[in-house]
């Protein structure tokens, strides 16, 4: 286990320099020494624009302005706006906790889901519900995410309002006038989770559903109902136990996808979250900002991924790490 955590850390920074010096290099390229804001005062002259370039470091090379990012996210610092100046860690510290409650609400529901119609999607192999299944999870890989969002949107906030019926909220985490209470961020959470949860869902499904499959033709199976033993103890004792392992895998890689993945749900939902934030950076040429996130984002999918292998190898003791 030791040396399999040293070989994993140091793939690690090998992943992280190589996330990092791309990204900065490909936003070095598109933005250059730009500073968001100087085009529209008309009245500013050269020797202030050099001098606030000079402040900002945008006159040194590329290479140390890039040690010197990298310098401070090693410190806990992933840099600050070029608009506000506010620090990335402080703007992800108040979109996070909004991130996290969709994504985990999401992750959940698909994990419930995907389970609950994986294993009877298995067990009705053939039939109308194994059908009707694998329809719904067509349907969740062909449907795009932001089409989906749009049609709840007009079913369930826009449609239901002019039909009298109590509708949805469209936007926001919150009600801003109400203050946004529990039952109130339970409502504006329902859409955006839906959205964001059916991708899971389907996917999940038809990995729980194959690998339920392989596990109930399996020697072990056989023998166990041989035994004597119920069927209940034969499915969930002994097929399900061994047909979960792929899954286990595929949630610690959807880890680091709890802070990117719903990027465009939040665009949909006005959701205030990282996705939305880094959206919103991006359109305005707020190219630290976007850096920033994308180290972050970097740095989620290395510990995902070490999470996974983990535990993968705990729910599988035959796995190996030496």
């Amino acid at each position: 286990m030791g040396r399999f955590l040293i070989r994993r850390l140091l793939l690690a920074i090998v992943v992280l320099f190589g996330v990092t010096s791309l990204t900065y290099l490909m936003m070095t390229a598109a933005a250059g020494n730009y500073v968001p804001g100087l085009d529209l005062q008309g009245q500013i002259r050269p020797e202030d624009i050099d001098r606030l370039r000079v402040s900002l470091g945008l006159d040194r090379p590329v290479h140390i302005q890039y040690l010197s990012w990298m310098s401070g996210i090693l410190q806990g610092d992933f840099g600050r706006s070029m608009i506000d100046g506010s620090t990335v860690v402080s703007n992800l510290g108040q979109r996070l906790p909004n991130t996290l409650l969709l994504s985990l609400t999401s992750l959940v529901i698909g994990v419930f889901g995907g389970v609950v119609m994986g294993v009877a999607s298995a067990l009705n192999r053939g039939r109308f519900l194994d059908r009707a299944f694998s329809v719904v999870a067509v349907a969740g890989f062909a449907i795009p995410q932001f089409w989906l969002g749009l049609i709840l949107i007009l079913i369930f906030a826009v449609g239901f309002r002019s039909w009298g019926l109590p509708a949805l909220p469209s936007s926001g985490a919150f009600d801003p006038v109400s203050g946004g209470g529990f039952a109130d961020r339970i409502l504006h959470l329902i859409l955006p989770a839906a959205t964001l949860s059916f991708v899971y869902l389907s996917v999940w499904s038809r990995y729980v559903r194959s690998s339920m499959i392989t596990a109930l033709s399996e020697d072990y199976v056989r023998t166990a109902r041989s035994k004597g033993l119920r069927e209940v103890r034969v499915v969930f004792g002994h097929a399900f136990r061994n047909a979960v392992m792929p899954l286990v895998t595929l949630i610690g890689l959807e880890f680091p996808r709890l802070v990117s993945g719903s990027l465009v749900v939040e665009v949909i939902y006005g959701w205030p979250g990282v996705g939305r934030f880094a959206y919103e950076r991006a359109l305005a040429y707020d190219y630290t900002s976007v850096m920033g996130v994308t180290a972050f984002v970097a740095v989620m999918v290395v510990f995902g991924s070490l999470v996974a292998d983990i535990g993968y190898g705990m729910a599988d003791p035959r796995i190996k790490y030496e």
